[in-house]
């Protein structure tokens, strides 16, 4: 087999990334909650107790939504509407993260821990945005200062537009090569590691193999902070929830321009978002769907339907509920947050869902 080789313009593989990969399972995500649950930050624990007196509205079956109705501040009573599949799903499904690295610091034995539990909350919100696609999440680990994150981000923004997928004009091809040849000399000066080039090889090389929802720069410098690049705009958190959520920044004192970690605060307008191409050899098309919110279900709905029917009892629905067209689905009628295909799906998701389930404020 032939060795590829590197360029800015050519498709990377992962095997040619020198970058170490360490890989936190899911147990040891497991152990990370539990662990930030016991040592509790108390501006999370504020943001999510304000969530948690934000009713939630009856006519939200489509849009982002956070719910937090019963129990302790547990993840497990904490749901999430994903973005995918229209599911009501609690913040308890865990992840395994792949963190890639330099060699030296496996060297100096540094454990990829801290890496994870720095930005723990703001990987429990992705995970639980999404159904489908998010159970393996990337992060990049890199020691870039605010700017060199700002420009790096930017370049990724420049190919993803115009190379990654797609033919490139020579025009962009030359500007492409400039910005890549302008960032490597920036970070080698800085004596940065990785050094861009390796940077750039498992980036593009993740968006390719892997095809994530977005992929996190992480940068452990002090003075900095991290990005997280969405490679859909339906993954971007909506502005309507998290228009407050900390910054993840120490300091009491901090705004929207001293963020150690950029989790988007103002929806579109605040995230970085990489223009993809998708369909045929580049990947599925990315599609918002309304699915029944029986986990194992695959009944996906009409998505151009704007009347639901009712389940005739709440939350546990009766068999007389049955005559309702599948196609339209079920809707709680006590929540009014969740639609299902059935009553027999109802009263399968009905052990889970009863920790959210309770009576919509507009009722």
């Amino acid at each position: 087999m032939a060795k590829r080789h590197y360029s800015a313009l050519s498709q990377p593989a992962l095997s040619m990334s020198e970058l170490i990969c360490k890989t936190l399972d899911h147990d040891a995500t497991d152990m990370l909650i539990d662990k930030w649950l016991e040592h509790r930050n108390d501006a999370y624990w504020e943001w999510f107790q304000g969530v948690r007196e934000r009713k939630h509205a009856a006519n939200s079956l489509r849009r982002q939504v956070l719910v937090w109705n019963k129990g302790d501040f547990l993840p497990e009573n904490i749901f999430c509407r994903t973005v995918d599949t229209g599911r009501l799903i609690p913040l308890d499904r865990t992840w395994s993260t792949h963190v890639y690295h330099h060699r030296s610091m496996q060297d100096r034995k540094l454990s990829m821990m801290p890496v994870v539990f720095t930005m723990l909350p703001e990987l429990m919100m992705l995970r639980g945005m999404h159904d489908i696609g998010c159970d393996d999440v990337y992060i990049i680990v890199t020691d870039m200062k605010r700017q060199e994150m700002d420009d790096v981000t930017e370049y990724f923004k420049l190919v993803c537009r115009h190379a990654f997928g797609r033919t490139c004009k020579p025009s962009m091809e030359n500007e492409i090569q400039y910005n890549h040849m302008r960032l490597s000399h920036t970070l080698l000066k800085q004596r940065r590691t990785p050094c861009f080039p390796q940077i750039d090889i498992a980036f593009r090389a993740i968006l390719h193999e892997k095809r994530p929802p977005f992929i996190i720069l992480f940068s452990h410098q002090t003075t900095s902070y991290s990005q997280i690049l969405f490679t859909h705009p339906l993954f971007v958190p909506s502005e309507d929830i998290f228009f407050d959520f900390p910054s993840g920044c120490p300091n009491p004192c901090c705004n929207d321009d001293c963020e150690m970690i950029r989790f988007p605060r103002r929806g579109i307008e605040g995230a970085a978002v990489l223009s993809i191409k998708r369909g045929r050899r580049n990947g599925r098309k990315v599609r918002s769907r309304e699915m029944c919110n029986w986990i194992d279900c695959n009944i996906c709905f009409n998505e151009d339907v704007s009347q639901y029917a009712e389940s005739s009892e709440g939350s546990q629905s009766s068999a007389d509920s049955g005559d309702t067209s599948t196609n339209n689905g079920l809707v709680c009628s006590k929540c009014r947050l969740v639609k299902y295909c059935s009553p027999e799906h109802q009263k399968k998701d009905w052990e889970e869902h009863r920790r959210v389930c309770a009576k919509s404020a507009s009722i």
